[in-house]
């Protein structure tokens, strides 16, 4: 987080916290679904890879925090190689879990949106366009992760995803700037928030509406 703006090290090392454990949590997402596609050891752990730091990179780039903090040392690497060798280590309790690639997603949306949003924050970036750093920070990876296993990315389809990440955003906005919380419980409301719809369009079936598509398009 050397690219912060002064700020009490208290917030800088909140956000440091959500950053690591969202690297973690992605970081299963991608290797769980790469064990699925029954990918190599090479594949496991690359998927892993992209799906954990491909979001963080993507937000520093935009916040012009370069170079991004995954390359200035070997830390967000070492956690992502981690997450894949849990999940291959663990993979059978992994696979006993209802939709287990996708909660793992969610979880990882949540506490990404709301970082990347508190980052952007602390980088001077319009509130109103806070959340949107921190939708790409939450999407980001999954979008490489599904791509490179040839399947839609969530993200465009119909599920609550992107729009999970933004309204997690607006709370970390509302929280910070609008009711003067500290960082703390605005961080965690905001990541609670995501969670909370991300898992409800998961396992309640909620969708965003579907435009029909005139005859002959």
């Amino acid at each position: 987080m050397d690219d912060l703006p002064p700020l009490e090290n208290s917030v800088q090392w909140l956000i440091l916290v959500l950053d690591q454990i969202g690297i973690f949590v992605f970081a299963i997402s991608g290797a769980a679904l790469a064990l699925r596609q029954k990918f190599d050891l090479f594949g496991v752990l690359l998927l892993a890879f992209v799906t954990a730091l491909a979001g963080g990179i993507l937000r520093d780039l935009l916040l012009g925090a370069t170079p991004p903090e995954t390359f200035q040392s070997g830390r967000n690497a070492g956690i992502a190689l981690a997450g894949g060798i849990f999940t291959i280590i663990a993979g059978g309790w992994i696979a006993k879990l209802d939709k287990p690639v996708r909660l793992f997603d969610a979880i990882g949306l949540g506490l990404f949106a709301a970082a990347g949003t508190g980052k952007a924050l602390a980088f001077g970036v319009d509130p109103v366009m806070a959340p949107a750093i921190g939708m790409v920070v939450g999407i980001g990876g999954g979008m490489l992760r599904d791509l490179l296993v040839v399947r839609a990315p969530l993200v465009l389809q119909a599920e609550i995803y992107a729009v999970a990440a933004l309204a997690g955003g607006y709370a970390v906005v509302a929280g910070e700037i609008l009711a003067g919380l500290p960082p703390l419980p605005a961080l965690m409301f905001g990541a609670a928030l995501c969670l909370v719809l991300r898992l409800l369009s998961l396992y309640r079936g909620w969708t965003l509406w579907h435009p029909p598509a005139p005859p002959g398009l």
